[in-house]
């Protein structure tokens, strides 16, 4: 008869994601020997050879690459499971991950936890910030439990919850005259040096979207991964940006930089949650964007906003006179 353990999926869950007997003890925080016996027994177990042992360290067999696929989704359900029974009588209680993309952590967050802090003073919270593919990835994997992200995020085993509308801004140089211009076009961007995050961020991709971009000589990304440093050089002269509303309270403070809206319908991103489909703390993740959306409406962010439009007006009235 054949015995599987959780302990021997572990394992082979560490060693698929590793690829190295080594790191994957590590990762386990158990002896390579005793690693490398729970994989050869759960081998045995199942009949299949599921790893080839190289030089280089380990690689997959088709067999092994389809039982590591459905061994993360055994994982996953236990975890799930035991979410459960820890999470089932009282919300957002006990340990939450949360995945937070670096286009929204330093807005978003200052807000927020304050609001999860005297409302769920019992939660323990862990928070991850990365790009999207990172922490979706994360997330799939079991090591986060939700995502706060820009959307949409496609993918059958997630759920999106999308809880409102970050729209862009141009920021120009302080010195820079618009010639009248009150609103800012493609058009406008089309024959200017366009400074962007770096690969991987979704707010690059969503800008050179909405700008119609296919060839990107003019997008200037290296090495920039924090809208701090992008605005510095906007201020400096180097370029313009695309700068998502929710930062322009921290972003505009201080720098010598210029706001303008884009004509209707003016770029925007959708900000939300999301979590796997089989988790049962849903009530704790609605919970939660109930808390992101009131850290949006009311308090600095607000106040920010409100001050950001009165600025851009500003500008407005100074390009028509």
């Amino acid at each position: 008869m054949t015995h599987v353990t959780l302990k021997q999926l572990r394992y082979f869950d560490a060693l698929a994601r590793e690829l190295h007997f080594g790191r994957a003890a590590e990762a386990c925080s158990v002896t390579q020997p005793a690693l490398s016996m729970q994989i050869h027994e759960l081998e045995q177990s199942l009949g299949l050879v599921l790893v080839e042992r190289t030089r280089a360290g380990v690689r997959l067999t088709g067999k092994g690459a389809e039982i590591a696929a459905r061994c993360a989704r055994v994982l996953g359900d236990v975890r799930d499971l035991v979410a459960y029974a820890q999470h089932s009588n009282r919300l957002l209680a006990g340990t939450l991950r949360l995945g937070v993309i670096p286009s929204v952590a330093p807005y978003l967050l200052p807000p927020l936890l304050p609001l999860l802090r005297d409302a769920y003073p019992d939660l323990e919270l862990h928070v991850r910030e990365t790009q999207t593919q990172p922490l979706t990835d994360e997330l799939l994997e079991g090591k986060l439990d939700v995502l706060l992200l820009a959307l949409p995020l496609k993918n059958p085993d997630l759920t999106n919850l999308p809880l409102f509308e970050d729209r862009f801004l141009l920021a120009l140089p302080k010195e820079r005259k618009l010639s009248g211009r009150v609103r800012a076009t493609k058009e406008l961007i089309e024959h200017e040096r366009l400074l962007l995050l770096e690969e991987g961020h979704c707010l690059r991709d969503q800008a050179l979207t909405y700008c119609s971009l296919k060839q990107v000589d003019a997008v200037n990304t290296f090495g920039a991964s924090s809208l701090a440093t992008i605005v510095e050089m906007v201020s400096a002269g180097f370029g313009i940006t695309l700068l998502p509303e929710m930062s322009i309270g921290i972003e505009e403070r201080g720098r010598d930089i210029t706001l303008v809206r884009f004509v209707e319908p003016e770029p925007f991103r959708t900000i939300g949650l999301v979590w796997r489909s089989t988790s049962p703390r849903t009530n704790d993740f609605e919970e939660l964007g109930r808390l992101v959306t009131k850290a949006w409406n009311d308090g600095p962010l607000a106040t920010a906003r409100a001050g950001g439009r009165a600025g851009v007006r500003k500008a407005a009235t100074s390009a028509e006179s």
